[in-house]
């Protein structure tokens, strides 16, 4: 089997390549998936979200190592083993980054992917849903494939958080995607007409009713590189090994954990660590599964004084109805991810712009649906956005079957804590205003009694949880940077006709939920791929603080 083009990765990125790269009808395209299908309420029901992530089925089920700093736990790192990829398992939730985040990308060698250049694709990849929330072109885009829009926000705690933010002196923002991120207001989520709307149902099932594209069930053992070009992609299929050949090029876009892990075993990576595990060196890139960045959160519970939370439905009578209302007419409880206010916020007046995200939830429980308070309560999750530890993504053999070794080094830089210790509080303030009185009984945890220093670090050490946003591992910059994997058009820096493209190319971690950013990765990747000329820059300016 051959194409133009072979996509490794039927993830966020790789969806939106496939779409783009068939778009003309010129050129093949192979994409190549391990995971199985999509389809079922246990993904498409946005309420089902903590399902299909702990789920064999759809996770490929990564752990980090030991986390020294947090009490050597090792932390479930997610990543979708199924159609869509993450976008399939994910929290919906669309965040499309700050934009000094990527004027920082510029700044350290990814030239042409500051915020200017990337807003054009931001607007090319979705239709706003902006009925009834305003919007203004300059910012949001009308026409593309990826359907995002807002939860009816009818709980009255949603309206109660964004208010209590505003008592404690924060901003709002009408729209956190357009001109201005900071403040508190709606979230938004990646859901259309009531189903998950993942980067599969937006970018994927278009491009395969295209004679040009096609989907190949196969795990990517590695990829075929000769006399310094990729030339295909050896795959297990079933029972046999077959190559698939690539006439023009071979994009890796298999997540933040397994990209590096593929170049490593294609022999592209630092060169004593691929002796290490007897794999030739192809080229000694240093750069790769280096530079692992994450979010952390933490969850900040709420016990209520009134019935109004979801807890009311924390039963099976109630998950069935709700159920049922979903599969039968697509609406109710289950039509909604549940994050429907927001906000980001700057922890300290210094702060250049917001380094701290919220996510508001009307009840108080885990991702997993493990540990639910026992009644009525709610929690905002909360976390610093720019933690300066960074982690490794390393080969544990050269078993393509074994799962990596996974470092995130959580936790340590003192800034770290200094940063977390402030979130707690800026929480403790905002559930003290006069907007939450009406519903706060009392608090959950980390628990009134935990006030000093050292009370909060125990706390952190023991109940901070990844927000599963790896990303960094393929670094982009300049060519002559040691560091990086692959260069501003995402192209492998020392091998020819490879290119990677998805949140490991990320050089650092952007503002929130990294759905969105992966995706406009695929997107403007396609038209570096293509050779065409990028979207011209928008003359847009964001609002920063200081104007």
């Amino acid at each position: 089997m051959n194409a133009d083009y072979i996509i490794i990765g039927a993830g966020s990125a790789g969806c939106a390549m496939a779409y783009r790269l068939s778009e003309n009808g010129k050129h093949s395209v192979l994409v190549i998936e391990f995971g199985g299908s999509d389809v079922g309420p246990f993904i498409q029901m946005p309420a089902a979200l903590s399902y299909p992530m702990n789920m064999p089925l759809y996770d490929w089920g990564f752990q980090s190592e030991p986390e020294p700093q947090l009490n050597n736990r090792r932390l479930a790192t997610p990543r979708g083993k199924v159609i869509g990829g993450s976008s399939s398992i994910n929290g919906m939730v669309y965040v499309r980054g700050h934009a000094l985040d990527y004027d920082h990308w510029q700044d350290v060698g990814a030239d042409g992917w500051a915020y200017k250049n990337v807003l054009p694709y931001f607007k090319r990849m979705e239709t706003w849903n902006s009925a009834g929330h305003g919007g203004d072109p300059m910012w949001r885009g009308t026409d593309g494939p990826l359907h995002v829009t807002r939860g009816p926000r009818k709980n009255p705690l949603f309206h109660a958080f964004v208010e209590a933010g505003q008592q404690s002196g924060y901003e709002l923002t009408d729209d956190y995607n357009g001109e201005k991120q900071e403040g508190f207001g709606p979230m938004e989520q990646t859901v259309y007409k009531g189903r998950r709307w993942s980067a599969a149902n937006a970018y994927l099932r278009p491009a395969l009713k295209r004679e040009n594209c096609r989907l190949v069930r196969a795990f990517a053992k590695r990829i075929v590189i000769e006399n310094g070009r990729a030339t295909g992609v050896e795959v297990i299929n079933g029972s046999k090994t077959e190559v698939l050949h690539a006439n023009r090029e071979v994009i890796v876009a298999a997540s933040s954990i397994n990209s590096p892990k593929l170049l490593m075993l294609s022999g592209i990576g630092p060169a004593a660590h691929l002796k290490q595990h007897g794999i030739d060196v192809v080229a000694d890139r240093p750069g790769v599964g280096q530079n692992l960045q994450d979010h952390l959160e933490l969850y900040i519970q709420m016990a209520s004084k009134q019935p109004i939370t979801l807890y009311k439905h924390w039963n099976l009578f109630s998950k069935a109805v709700i159920g049922a209302q979903w599969l039968f007419f697509k609406k109710g409880l289950g039509a909604s991810n549940q994050f429907e206010s927001a906000a980001f916020l700057r922890s300290d007046p210094s702060k250049t712009y917001p380094d701290v995200q919220y996510h508001f939830l009307p009840m108080a429980v885990r991702y997993d649906g493990k540990a639910a308070a026992e009644g009525h309560g709610f929690q905002a999750h909360v976390g610093p956005m720019r933690s300066p530890s960074r982690g490794s993504i390393q080969l544990q053999s050269a078993d393509p079957l074994a799962a990596p070794e996974i470092r995130f080094n959580y936790m340590s830089t003192e800034q770290d804590w200094v940063d977390f210790r402030r979130c707690i509080r800026m929480t403790r303030e905002i559930f003290a205003q006069d907007a939450f009185k009406p519903y706060v009984k009392s608090e959950i945890q980390p628990g009134a009694a935990l006030q000093s220093d050292e009370d909060l670090d125990g706390f952190i050490r023991e109940h901070a949880e990844s927000a599963y946003h790896p990303c960094g591992t393929c670094k982009m910059g300049r060519a002559d940077d040691k560091t990086a994997v692959v260069d501003p058009e995402c192209r492998v820096i020392g091998v020819d006709g490879l290119r990677v493209a998805d949140s490991s190319i990320f050089p650092r971690i952007t503002n929130g939920n990294l759905n969105a950013p992966s995706i406009m990765v695929g997107e403007k990747a396609s038209d570096h791929i293509l050779g065409q000329t990028p979207l011209p820059p928008s003359n847009a300016k964001p609002w920063l603080h200081t104007s």
